[in-house]
């Protein structure tokens, strides 16, 4: 790495420890600045990192380049700065990217940590340090990285969640070997670094605005809370369209309110009680269950969210609920107290309507104790099917455009995919997320929009982790039971509003026969004895989770291909076959694996044949 020394006197490159050769870039001065001709990139995203609000992450994204450019922000910098990217925000096997001093110089490079968190510095230098400079607001450092690097030290920077880790290093350090992650309790952030490059579309001249605001709570002095509140729209509200939503945040909280939701209530319901409180409160009326139909979702780091310019969520007018119901998650770790809220959503809409009603669509799994995962098991898959029986029932001849989706699991979840399915093949995978996280759930706009014709499959497969589970996971609505479920958001709206499948029942039967004869019991399907019970009463062993597994795999299920209505459409929906997918997905190369394979190419010698020329 070639650095440009000015009036700062920086030193090109040093070469750090007696085991590993690193290029290291040594500031000599807290500011410095690239070499000329390089243009400092517009950093569109912000987040803050911590809880306090000292650190502040700033980011883009070059997609031609497939580089990422990131920003810190330190209020007050002592001796150094850490940040880092784990699988799911553990503090062993990261990949960091660090500034420290050793009392006299500060120095700036690319490390990670191995399995006890010890932190080393890697021999292939991938963040390429850009500027540096402090200012009234705090210090600031500026760097880049390429979403892949081909280093098994590195992660890698795909769509999805990513898992920030961070910490200060409060004291001088002479050798990194000083440092272990673990012992310094970094904290944990998450948030989407990869997304849509393209412009916001513009508002309409008629836009008008509802806000969906906490009602001035005080935020309880403990680390989680989930508030819910009743809104009511004014009465005999016309039919509009929601074009945009953006977060309201009150001033000072930016770092406690983690994630927010609305959710319209069902239609049927013809009053719901006032109520603003816990949402885990025994006060909380049975009615708010009946509130499940998401209009907006955001969580720390989201961007206003903008709807297609053909398309709008209706708001109002008949059919629709006048009640919606907020739902806010205040994280409060350091258990501050006194704190008022009056955070939300703030809805656009226009009563001039767009083309198209844009809707949800929910796929995935059945809310359903069929579908179960074993205790104790690293990693356990189920998968929820849309068949092209359904698509070909309810779609209209050309099809819905999928825009944006929101993944949801429980406590359990690893990950969520979701892939289009057109002749048996792959085509296009709707939304990935390999480190998912139940605590960041919000409405991700895709980069292309999805079509799905009548005909198409869609397929739904979540990854689910029990390690620390001595007893079954069954599905459900209860957070300690579980969910697949991918929420769709497409136009033109149509009159399916849910995709989703099970295991055929009969079939999860004989599986229980099976196991009980195995391990030596009578198997009982007495009248009354429920599928909790039955799971419940297995002896759970590699076997018992490996015949589950082969069944979720292999057996007949039942669809739920349903109506706005909750109905069914016509038609034969029990003992469906599984979807048969023959070629899968395959992912582009990055960068540096197609250089890596050219140069390999170019490494190998020419074969020449006796018949041949060169």
């Amino acid at each position: 790495m070639r650095l440009l020394n000015k009036d700062l006197r920086l030193q090109d490159v040093t070469l750090m420890y007696l085991t590993v050769l690193a290029t290291v870039v040594v500031l000599l001065v807290a500011s410095y600045q690239a070499p000329a001709g390089h243009s400092r990139p517009t950093l569109a995203y912000h987040i803050p990192l911590d809880p306090a609000g000292q650190l502040e992450l700033s980011w883009n994204i070059s997609y031609p380049t497939q580089e990422v450019y990131l920003e810190l922000k330190v209020k007050e910098l002592h001796h150094g700065i850490l940040l880092g990217m784990s699988d799911r925000g553990e503090p062993t096997n990261a990949d960091l990217v660090l500034l420290w001093d050793d009392g006299h110089k500060s120095y700036f490079g690319d490390a990670w940590s191995d399995n006890e968190g010890r932190v080393m510095l890697d021999t292939q230098q991938d963040y390429e340090l850009l500027e540096t400079h402090q200012s009234t607001e705090g210090f600031f450092l500026l760097f880049k990285r390429p979403f892949s690097t081909c280093d098994p030290h590195d992660y890698i920077i795909e769509e999805g969640t990513v898992h920030i880790i961070y910490a200060m290093l409060e004291q001088p350090i002479q050798s990194l070997h000083e440092l272990n992650m673990s012992r310094l309790q970094p904290g944990v952030q998450r948030v989407l670094l990869l997304r849509p490059d393209d412009p916001a579309p513009a508002l309409p001249r008629d836009v008008r605005t509802l806000e969906v605001l906490a009602p001035d709570v005080i935020i309880p002095t403990q680390e989680t809370t989930y508030w819910c509140h009743i809104f009511q729209l004014p009465p005999n509200m016309p039919k509009n369209h929601i074009v945009m939503y953006e977060s309201v945040i009150t001033p000072g909280n930016e770092a406690i309110v983690h994630h927010m939701e609305v959710f319209e209530c069902s239609p049927q319901i013809d009053t719901v009680p006032q109520f603003s409180g816990s949402c885990d409160s025994k006060m909380k009326p049975r009615k708010l269950n009946y509130c499940r139909h998401v209009l907006a979702a955001w969580a720390m780091g989201a961007e206003p969210f903008y709807y297609p310019t053909d398309a709008g969520l209706p708001l109002g007018g008949e059919g629709s609920s006048r009640f919606l119901r907020l739902e806010v998650h205040y994280h409060n770790p350091l258990l501050l107290s006194g704190r008022r809220d009056s955070s939300g959503i703030r809805l656009w809409y226009t009563p001039s309507l767009r083309r198209f009603d844009a809707g949800i669509m929910e796929l995935g799994l059945v809310y359903t104790p069929v579908m179960a995962i074993p205790p104790r098991q690293r990693s356990f898959q189920l998968t929820g099917y849309c068949t092209a029986k359904c698509t070909q029932t309810a779609l209209p001849v050309g099809g819905i455009h999928i825009f944006a989706s929101q993944l949801h699991t429980h406590l359990a979840g690893l990950g969520v995919r979701t892939v289009l399915v057109r002749g048996g093949r792959e085509v296009e995978v709707v939304q990935e997320d390999k480190h998912f996280s139940t605590h960041y759930q919000i409405i991700r706009v895709l980069r292309k929009m999805v079509t799905v014709l009548p005909g198409d499959a869609l397929v739904t497969k979540c990854a689910y982790t029990t390690e620390d589970r001595n007893k079954v996971t069954v599905g459900g609505f209860g957070i300690m039971e579980e969910m697949c479920v991918n929420y769709v958001h497409y136009y033109p709206r149509t009159q399916l509003e849910l995709c989703k499948s099970h295991v055929d029942t009969d079939y999860l039967q004989k599986y229980f026969s099976l196991i009980n004869r195995f391990q030596g019991r009578e198997s009982c399907s007495c009248p009354g004895t429920t599928v909790e019970e039955q799971f419940s009463s297995l002896s759970w062993d590699g076997f018992s989770g490996e015949v589950l597994n082969s069944l979720y795999l292999t057996s007949p299920i039942s669809m739920h291909c349903n109506q706005s209505t909750a109905e069914l459409f016509p038609g034969k929906w029990e003992k469906q076959e599984i979807p048969v997918v023959t070629a899968e997905l395959q992912r582009a190369l990055y960068p540096c694996e197609l250089s890596r394979r050219a140069s390999s190419q170019n490494d190998n010698p020419t074969e020449v044949r006796p018949d041949s020329s060169i």
